[in-house]
């Protein structure tokens, strides 16, 4: 099973031209059709058919023709001139009043509908919706009737997830050729509802080889990298490699221990932990397995990747650690506190962008704002093109964490993450990653096998403790690691 391909408005464009003589809109409509059909299912059978001015809006022609020969009553809204509407959509309005079917210039009386179809704006809308089409969205969205959003939401930024005022708050959306960024980030899974997409036929991929994935558990799961299924039983700890934490300055210990904890139960053979607190621990009481130790001679003893940040402070001491973690010749997972130390500093910008030895920042939105010099808000605007942005700056891997946690690659190569939650809004999650991220480094997977995994093994994880009735309200990052160790040997076999 593959990861299925996301790609963004500019590239659907292109699959669309190399796809010309197809009937999309034919397909569209029959596809969403379908859909409908299924909501639909032991409701009220009047649907209520929004059509916008655009293709979208021909799409939902192309429904409401198909509903109404199921014997469905559907009645469909069209605000505007018809004759207006793009070659292919004039066809499907044509065809829907040849039919048989009527038009509405306004939303009807009556509110007995089992069912709104959006059909108002597709994958095109930069800006907020204006005027009847305003209303209507907001109306909908207030109603209480289950909406399907044809493609997108309408409001919602295909390639960004940002949600322009007002956006419909659909309960499904039935998407068409790929998936779309914004479907998975930022916004999106907000207004999306479960989402299905429907090929129309075309093999997008073949087309167009996609530039981005989706990551999700159960396709993962069945494709480990083959370090982590441990097939060999001649092994030994040092097979699995030595993962240094670099962090925990005072008051800031535990992110540290968090990391080197994840680290530990997601496999690697020893892990050192290596504290800049004035005063360190002689032993972690829960996890006695890990190797406390001075900061500097963790660096110095040369493990096989390292995680150099969480919780190390801002001082000069940091930021000496932070310099010399970055010159060893080792994968490394630069993330938290040393991320806003590089953000600020030039010289240390400049190691990282000069390593040869593969790396990776983690940064969330307001690292990545520091790091990017521009604002978080201006990072939420776009996270995907932030992150392929500081790919390209720091020729690192990145994760820009949150809603969507993207995985982005300075060759353009992109993943969009779709396992996690609200359970993952607490301290020290972060930190976890890290050292999950690393442990699989420290193993010898490769850094975007490592990243990939990692990331969406730490969403699944959170769902998993959701799912045995641990959060989302309460869940603590220390119960993390434990649930990614249950979900990665399951997936072993």
């Amino acid at each position: 099973m593959s990861p299925e391909p996301v790609y963004r408005v500019a590239e659907l464009r292109t699959l669309e031209t190399r796809a010309a003589e197809a009937p999309l809109m034919e397909r569209a409509g029959l596809a969403a059709a379908g859909v409908a059909r299924d909501v639909l299912s032991g409701r009220s059978s009047r649907v209520l058919v929004l059509a916008g001015p655009g293709n979208n809006g021909g799409d939902a022609f192309v429904l409401a023709r198909w509903l109404a020969s199921w014997f469905f009553d559907a009645a469909v809204v069209f605000h505007g001139d018809a004759a207006k509407l793009p070659r292919d959509a004039v066809a499907a309005h044509d065809a829907w009043r040849e039919s048989g079917g009527k038009t509405l210039a306004e939303w009807p009386e009556r509110s007995d509908f089992g069912l709104i179809v959006d059909g108002l704006f597709g994958i095109g809308l930069k800006r907020p919706a204006e005027g009847i089409h305003a209303q209507w969205i907001s109306r909908a969205s207030a109603s209480g009737i289950p909406i399907l959003a044809l493609d997108v939401p309408s409001g919602l930024d295909a390639d960004t997830g940002v949600a322009y005022a007002p956006t419909m708050r659909a309960s499904a959306t039935a998407t068409f050729i790929a998936l779309k960024p914004g479907l998975l980030t930022a916004d999106g899974p907000d207004h999306c509802g479960d989402v299905s997409v429907h090929a129309l036929e075309l093999d997008a991929t073949a087309l167009l080889p996609p530039q981005g994935h989706r990551l999700d558990w159960a396709t993962l799961s069945t494709a480990l990298p083959d370090v982590l299924k441990r097939r060999r039983r001649n092994v030994h700890k040092g097979t699995f490699g030595t993962l240094a934490i670099v962090g925990g300055s005072d008051g800031m210990v535990g992110a540290a221990i968090l990391a080197a904890r994840a680290g530990a139960l997601l496999g690697a053979g020893k892990v050192w932990l290596g504290l800049a607190a004035s005063a360190r621990p002689a032993v972690d009481m829960l996890q006695p397995e890990l190797m406390l130790r001075d900061a500097e001679k963790v660096i110095e003893n040369m493990p096989s990747a390292i995680v150099v940040g969480p919780g190390i402070g801002e001082a000069d001491r940091a930021r000496d650690l932070v310099r010399k973690a970055l010159r060893l010749d080792v994968p490394a997972v630069v993330d938290a506190d040393a991320l806003n130390l590089i953000a600020e500093d030039d010289l240390l910008a400049d190691a990282l962008t000069s390593r040869s030895a593969p790396t990776a920042i983690t940064p969330h939105p307001g690292e990545a704002g520091r790091l990017a010099k521009m604002t978080t808000t201006d990072v939420q605007a776009d996270r995907l093109q932030t992150a392929l942005k500081l790919a390209d700056r720091f020729r690192a891997a990145v994760v820009l964490k949150g809603c969507g946690s993207i995985v982005a690659f300075a060759d353009g190569r992109f993943a969009i993450n779709a396992s996690g939650g609200v359970g993952l809004a607490s301290g020290g999650t972060g930190d976890v990653l890290a050292g999950m991220i690393g442990a699989f480094l420290a193993q010898g997977v490769a850094m975007p096998d490592a990243l990939k995994t990692a990331v969406c093994l730490h969403g699944a994880a959170a769902e998993a403790l959701v799912a045995g009735g641990v959060g989302p309200l309460g869940m603590t990052a220390s119960e993390i690691a434990p649930s990614a160790r249950r979900l990665i040997n399951a997936a072993r076999g």
